[in-house]
């Protein structure tokens, strides 16, 4: 039986301007297309208005975040994403 890790990720916008809501509608779908489950998304002020958006899923560990840096870095708006935590659930 494969076990689960958590992975948790912080979507930088290029801007203040930016819309993190379709920067988040964006992350979902990639999420699920990963099989990620229970998620969560949240805001996480950084400086200066600048806020960055927090991604956070389960995913079994027959699978690997790497390809996920890519297709995060390509959603409109993101300049960059950063694998912040990953842990083993179970």
């Amino acid at each position: 039986m494969a076990g689960i890790n958590g992975a948790k990720f912080k979507l930088m916008p290029k801007s203040t301007e930016t819309n993190l809501k379709k920067i988040e509608k964006e992350a979902k779908k990639i999420v699920e297309s990963f099989g990620g489950t229970n998620k969560e998304y949240s805001v996480e002020p950084i400086a200066f208005g600048l806020k960055a958006l927090i991604v956070f899923f389960f995913y079994p560990d027959d699978k690997s975040t790497e390809e996920l840096f890519e297709k995060f870095g390509k959603i409109g708006g993101v300049s960059s994403a950063q694998l912040i935590d990953m842990r083993k659930i179970a």
